[in-house]
């Protein structure tokens, strides 16, 4: 069959979208991009805002529309959590849950002949990872590798734990083997990605953490570069600063969810530090990485979020040492105590405030790369462009090349940056490899 499929939302996502992918060629289907004429349209959705409820529906409706004879089989976030209304939309033939999801390349031939099936368990039952792995990323130079999923924080404004069910971990001795294929298959950096990764390993038996994972890799260096996501500020410790500071393979990067810089926001929204402690992590990873990348989330118009709260959250994002911003604005979903919650903020006040945190985010941002520049920088060639190409440093710096013929994707090039121009840094090539 030709198969075209689709994917929105986080790493872990695009992960499984690999792994599907993979799984599907190796049973003979052929894949095509999605809005060609295909025999199947895989939408792999997310829930985690509404609008990617509403991209979600609108990707099932442009495969309905583009494919009219084509089965339509959703799964993802917004399947997990609304597959009778998905089961509703012109066309789908089948609703997937997450835990479900590699059973795709198994049910794909019978779909569309009949009504529509919905295969969608209770996720909140799950009590193990299920393997479903990925040795190829078809449209990344970087490879993910997910070593844990599901979330037992419950803030309270997130949907996700209702959509991937409770903690769980790949087993140690599979991270290592998974880590080494990639390596082995040419990949340069690895992203290890999770829904809440800084608690992998809690689960297992026996206990094991993400810093011996890391301690491993800097002590095998089966991979040139690891990335981590996205951490927790409770999870970023002294020994994960320290190894960092030390370190060969690890990328000097974190990403950290901040969400509010006022205390009482904080607590409505269930997170477990205040703004002193964030502070005080922040101001240890710039003390001991003086060149680490350190972006952050931030929610803005949290239900009873008032202009003086909100200014706290400004003041102190302008205070900290961020290098850029993840902004949100608040979005309800039905079934969170957030969405319970009295003093609902207005879209155009929330639209408002995100606004003001993005323009601050950008000068940030400058700053922080203008910092670099004259100074000799590590690129991994993740695009070509015409007379160049572009890439990220090891630590998460955007970066266009000037020049240099044959310049291939997955290469590593030593630049020197001479100026900033469209959100990146600018550069030449001095050192081959």
């Amino acid at each position: 069959m030709k198969v075209a499929l689709t994917t929105l939302g986080c790493k872990v996502n695009q992960y499984e979208s690999a792994a599907l992918r993979e799984a599907l060629e190796a049973r003979g289907h052929r894949m095509v991009p999605f809005g060609d004429i295909a025999d199947c349209c895989i939408v792999n959705t997310c829930t985690v805002t509404s609008r990617a409820d509403f991209q979600s529906r609108q990707l099932i409706r442009r495969a309905n529309r583009s494919n009219p004879a084509a089965a339509v089989i959703v799964t993802g976030c917004c399947a997990q959590v609304s597959p009778d209304g998905i089961a509703g939309l012109p066309g789908v033939a089948a609703v997937v849950g997450n835990e479900e999801k590699s059973m795709i390349p198994e049910i794909i031939s019978g779909a569309g002949n009949g009504e529509c099936r919905v295969l969608v368990g209770d996720i909140l039952r799950i009590g193990r990872f299920s393997p479903f792995y990925a040795g190829r990323f078809a449209d990344h130079t970087r490879a993910f590798l997910k070593i844990q999923d599901g979330c037992n924080a419950f803030c309270s404004y997130c949907i996700v734990p209702y959509a991937r069910g409770p903690s769980r971990s790949l087993p140690e001795a599979e991270v290592k083997r998974q880590i080494a294929i990639l390596g082995r298959n040419g990949y340069r950096e690895i992203v290890l990605t999770g829904i809440h990764l800084g608690v992998y390993g809690q689960d297992l038996d026996p206990r094991t953490d993400l810093l011996g994972i890391l301690k491993w890799v800097e002590k095998e260096r089966p991979v040139e570069r690891l990335r981590l996501s996205s951490l927790e500020p409770t999870e970023v410790s002294d020994e994960l600063i320290a190894l960092m500071a030390g370190t060969k393979v690890l990328c000097q990067h974190f990403h950290i969810p901040l969400q509010s810089g006022d205390d009482r926001i904080l607590r409505l929204m269930n997170r477990h530090y205040d703004r002193a402690y964030f502070q005080e992590r922040m101001a240890k990873i710039r003390a001991v990485l003086p060149d680490a990348s350190i972006g952050i989330d931030v929610l803005t118009g949290f239900p009873g979020e008032s202009e003086r709260e909100f200014d706290n959250t400004r003041s102190f994002i302008e205070e900290i040492p961020a290098t850029y911003l993840h902004v949100f604005p608040y979005s309800n979903r039905p079934g969170t105590p957030a969405s319970e919650l009295p003093g609902q903020v207005r879209s155009e006040e929330k639209k408002r405030r995100a606004a003001l945190l993005r323009e601050i985010g950008k000068r940030k941002h400058r700053i922080f790369l203008e910092r670099f520049l004259g100074r000799p920088l590590s690129v991994l060639v993740e695009a070509k462009e015409e007379g160049g190409g572009r890439g990220f440093t090891e630590n998460y710096l955007p970066v266009s090349i000037d020049g240099g013929a044959g310049l291939g994707d997955n290469g590593i090039y030593r630049i020197l940056a001479d100026r900033y121009e469209g959100k990146r840094l600018v550069g030449r090539i001095v050192h081959h490899g």
